[in-house]
């Protein structure tokens, strides 16, 4: 993102399942970097549980369901950024 933005360099996008789901995940992701050292500049969406964004300035996390995720597709908004892909195994 650093070449087509100043705002962010890195913009992370996860689907969650259903919203409790996507509150696990928002929830692991700002504990895990807090114990970092690291607390958000912000954090909106928590209410809704549709689409959290978690802003770390320099990375911001979008976590969505896959609706509001296919509605919004960041990944054609942002298409001329350079993108990376991980894919974590689901747990059985």
């Amino acid at each position: 993102m650093s070449e087509l933005t100043q705002f962010t360099d890195y913009f992370v996008l996860i689907t969650a399942e259903v919203d409790q789901h996507l509150k696990g995940i928002a929830d692991f992701i700002i504990y895990q970097v807090r114990d970092q050292g690291l607390r958000p500049h912000h954090v909106e969406g928590m209410n809704g549980l549709r689409w959290v964004l978690i802003d770390y300035i320099d990375v911001i996390v979008h976590i969505q369901l896959p609706d509001v995720r296919d509605f919004y597709d960041l990944e054609a908004l942002w298409g001329d950024a350079e993108r990376l892909t991980l894919d974590f195994p689901k747990e059985e």
